[in-house]
C-alpha cells in the first residue's frame, strides 16, 4: 500500500521526542547543558538563530554529523523553521547513533514570532562569503570566527623572512588590519626567502613592498605602515593601539627584548619566532598565562655568540615553515580556538625533519613578570647582533 507524505510525517514524529519552545527557552535561560542544531538553510540562517545554536543544513547532515556533533551522548534539540525538517533530522540522528535528541516544536518561526532572543550571524559580504567559504565550513570558524577574523588588529614586527609568509597567510586568512614595523630596504639577497617582495621592489621600503603584496592579495585588510626602527622612543605610540597579537620576526636580540618588557606591561600575547641556519623555534608568550622571553633569557647574550643571519646564512624555506607557524598561532589566538604554544617551545630541525616540543616553565624570579620585578622600564641594549 503506498503511503503519503502525511502518513510518512506521522510516523515519524511518533518515534521522536518533541519539546516545546517554551521549555527550549527555559533551558536556554537556565543555561542548562544542550546542544542546539539549527537544521534550516543558509539563506534562512541568517535570519537569526537560537544563540549558541549550530548549524548543519539538513541536506548535509548525515555527511556533518560526525565532525560537528562529536559527542553522541550530547542532550540535543533539533529545529527547523515549523517543525517538520527537525522531525526528520531528529530521527536521522537517532539512527546515526546519538543517544538523546529532541525535535523542537513549532520552530524557529514561531520562536521570533515570541520575541524569543535569538543571535544573527556575521554580516560578510558575497565576496566574502566566496573568498572565505573554506573557513565558514569549519566549526571552529564559521562566520561568527570569520567576523573575529576580519575585526581583529595584528602588529607584525619585521617584514623579512619570518614576516613574509606571515604576513601573506594572515592576509590571506582575512585578518583586518595588518600594522607592519621595518625600516630597511629590498636588496637582492633578501629574495631568497622573504617571499612577500620581488626583484622590481629591490631599493624600496620592505613595509611599502609587503603592503603592495597584501593589498593586492586581499582588499579587506587595511595595512599600517610603520617605516622605522622598533625603539624604547616610539614602542607605546606603536603598540598602543590595540593589537589582538603580535607577530615577532625579528632578528635581533635588544629589540626582542624591548618587545617582551613592552608586551608584559601592555598584556599583548606575542608570537615569537626565530631561525638559524637549519633550526628554527616558535612560541607564544602570553602575559598571565605562562613565562615571557626574560624567563628565559634574562639578559642578552654577549654579540659574538648571536650572530646574525647575514654571518651564519639561512635555509631559504625555513622562514617559511616558522613564520607559517606563527600566522597559525595568531590565528589561533584570535580565534580562541585550539591550544597555543604556550609555555611550551615548538622546535624544528629542517636537516632531521624533526619536530620537538619542549616545557617552558614561568620563572617567579623574572626581572619583568616576576613577584619582584627588577626591570620597570625600557632599556636600550647596545652592542649586541645588528639587523
Amino acid at each position: 500500500m503506498s503511503r503519503s507524505y502525511a502518513d510518512l510525517l506521522l510516523d515519524v514524529r511518533g518515534t521522536v521526542t518533541q519539546v516545546s519552545l517554551e521549555e527550549v527557552r527555559r533551558r536556554l535561560d537556565a543555561r542548562e547543558a544542550y546542544v542546539y542544531v539549527d537544521v534550516r538553510e543558509k539563506d534562512e540562517w541568517r535570519q537569526g538563530f537560537v544563540p549558541g545554536a549550530v548549524h548543519v543544513p539538513r541536506g548535509f547532515l548525515e555527511m556533518q554529523a560526525e565532525s560537528k556533533l562529536p559527542d553522541r551522548n550530547a542532550r540535543i534539540v533539533v529545529y527547523c523553521a515549523g517543525g517538520v525538517r527537525s522531525a526528520f533530522a531528529a530521527k536521522t540522528l537517532s539512527e546515526l547513533g546519538y543517544q538523546h535528541v529532541e525535535s523542537a516544536n513549532p520552530g524557529f518561526v514561531r520562536w521570533k514570532d515570541l520575541g524569543y532572543p535569538m543571535d544573527r550571524p556575521a554580516e560578510l559580504t558575497a565576496a566574502q562569503l566566496d573568498r572565505y567559504s573554506r573557513h565558514l565550513l569549519l566549526p571552529e570558524v564559521g562566520e561568527k570566527g570569520q567576523e573575529k577574523l576580519l575585526k581583529a588588529r595584528v602588529l607584525l614586527l619585521g617584514a623579512g623572512g619570518l614576516g613574509s609568509p606571515a604576513a601573506l597567510y594572515l592576509a590571506a586568512a582575512g585578518i583586518g588590519t595588518l600594522g607592519i614595523v621595518d625600516n630597511d630596504a629590498v636588496d637582492a639577497s633578501n629574495l631568497q626567502r622573504q617571499i612577500i617582495h620581488n626583484t622590481g621592489r629591490v631599493g624600496t621600503s620592505k613595509v611599502e613592498s609587503a603592503a603592495k603584496t597584501v593589498q593586492d592579495l586581499n582588499p579587506d585588510v587595511t595595512v599600517i605602515p610603520f617605516d622605522e626602527r622598533l625603539t624604547s622612543a616610539n614602542v607605546d605610540r606603536i603598540f598602543d593601539q590595540g593589537w589582538d597579537v603580535i607577530v615577532d620576526g625579528l632578528d635581533n636580540f635588544p629589540t626582542r627584548y624591548l618587545v617582551n618588557d613592552a608586551s608584559v606591561w601592555k598584556n599583548i600575547p606575542v608570537v615569537h619566532g626565530s631561525i638559524f641556519r637549519f633550526d628554527g623555534q616558535v612560541t607564544t608568550f602570553w602575559p598571565g598565562k605562562g613565562p615571557c622571553y626574560r624567563c628565559l633569557y634574562p639578559e642578552p647574550p654577549p654579540a659574538h655568540l648571536a650572530p646574525s643571519c647575514a654571518e651564519a646564512g639561512v635555509l631559504g624555506i625555513l622562514p617559511g615553515v616558522v613564520g607559517t607557524i606563527q600566522a597559525t598561532e595568531a590565528i589561533k589566538v584570535v580565534l580562541g580556538a585550539g591550544e597555543p604554544l604556550t609555555g611550551r617551545l615548538l622546535t624544528y630541525d629542517s636537516l632531521k625533519m624533526q619536530f620537538r616540543t619542549l616545557k617552558l616553565r614561568r620563572d617567579p624570579g623574572c626581572p619583568v613578570c616576576g613577584t619582584s620585578p627588577t626591570v620597570t622600564s625600557y632599556i636600550d641594549y647596545e652592542g649586541f647582533c645588528a639587523r
